[in-house]
């Protein structure tokens, strides 16, 4: 029983990797280390004041060791901090007993931190020590706001955003641009049209009521992930392989644009995949890129629009030449024949595309995903509600 109690109290924590944890420690010892040195060098070594206060080291966990966290953002720490200082030194300099001055100075600084959208834990040990930390910190008086506070901040801040970048974590956690419709009207994008929606997690955190160490953005990318984890597992693992066309009609660059034309019209299709000389994809050209380059003329014949020649002759250095190439999406989204069905659904219903090539893992088509395709396998898969995973199934 006792054993269980104190299992319980342990914090559930997000598992990490051994990298991941390596990485925490690495940035940790750079960041601490480069603020040291860098303080040393900036001011020498005879300073009276330290060249590090201690609650650097609690802001060093938080931007090595959970950088997506909000308590560990720019503003955070050096709103926080800064913040938090010059709460401390006030209190430190009117209030005679260092109890009372050391509890005002960090309830205040908390109020202030939370009103101004920087709360940042570490910066209450800022406050605290601006009380505490002796005759020659109070000498200082509000200098000791910007050294070693403000400089140690900025540093570590600094530090933060080479390392973190540098090692593949996103820093700072930039809150993601609205999702808006291609279509350029005031309807939501589809995903936002059913089932849990940003304002539904906006209200439950507001009626839950207490400070989360998570972005809401960055936990609604958490949930719509586990969704369609839970999809992935809900359809049986169906994958691009099982429902992609493997008879590809395909073009290359130097193709005429009358030909590719008249294969769309011959196939009935709205899209051709560009490939080059081995098949690697290196475009695709769609109806809406004839649409926006030119119009077909009474005689059949393709002319280029001004501005599409004008883009093309600068993108090029030539007139253009009326081939795929000159009108041709360049940038294309991709999938593999293993990638799960269901990662194809916010690109196709958020992003507008209609058409995913397929490729492998050198670049080569080998199939393409429609919108078509991806609603009859939803469809195929909602009519088999009781159907195993195709994995139980083998099993079995």
């Amino acid at each position: 029983m006792l054993f269980s109690t104190l299992k319980r109290l342990r914090p559930s924590v997000a598992p990490t990797s051994p990298t991941e944890r390596i990485r925490a420690c690495v940035g940790a010892l750079v960041g601490i280390m480069l603020t040291g040195f860098t303080s040393k060098l900036a001011l020498g070594p005879d300073v009276n004041l330290p060249l590090l206060i201690a609650p650097m080291g609690a802001s060093a966990v938080l931007l090595f060791a959970a950088p997506t966290s909000p308590l560990a953002q720019p503003w955070s720490i050096l709103g926080g901090n800064v913040l938090s200082a010059l709460v401390g030194v006030t209190f430190a300099l009117f209030v005679t007993d260092p109890i009372v001055a050391s509890a005002l100075a960090v309830s205040v600084a908390i109020g202030l931190m939370l009103a101004l959208g920087c709360l940042h834990p570490p910066s209450g040990a800022v406050a605290l020590t601006a009380v505490l930390g002796g005759p020659a910190l109070h000498a200082e008086g509000y200098a000791f706001v910007f050294w070693p506070v403000g400089l140690n901040s900025l540093l570590l801040l600094g530090a933060a955003l080479l390392f973190n970048n540098l090692t593949g974590r996103r820093y700072p956690h930039l809150a993601p641009a609205k999702p808006v419709s291609p279509h350029k009207t005031t309807d939501p994008v589809p995903s936002e049209r059913i089932g849990f929606v940003p304002s539904d997690l906006q209200e439950v955190l507001a009626q839950y009521d207490e400070i989360v160490n998570v972005s809401p953005d960055e936990l609604d990318a958490l949930l719509h992930q586990a969704q369609i984890r839970a999809y992935e597992r809900r359809s049986g693992e169906i994958t691009c392989s099982h429902i992609m066309s493997r008879d590809v009609a395909t073009v290359r660059p130097g193709t005429a644009l009358r030909e590719a034309w008249r294969l769309l019209i011959d196939h009935r299709i709205k899209a051709l995949p560009v490939t080059g000389d081995n098949g690697e994809l290196v475009g695709i050209v769609t109806q809406t890129d004839f649409m926006r380059a030119s119009l077909l003329a009474e005689d059949g014949r393709l002319h280029l629009g001004w501005r599409m020649r004008v883009g093309t002759t600068l993108r090029l250095a030539r007139q253009p030449k009326h081939v795929v190439s000159d009108i041709m999406t360049r940038k294309v989204q991709s999938a593999l024949p293993e990638t799960m069905i269901a990662k194809l659904v916010p690109p196709m219903a958020d992003m507008g595309l209609h058409h995913m090539p397929v490729v492998d893992a050198d670049n080569r088509v080998v199939g393409i995903v429609t919108q078509s395709d991806l609603i009859a396998a939803l469809f195929q898969e909602r009519q088999m509600p009781g159907a195993e995973p195709r994995e139980r199934t083998k099993a079995a």
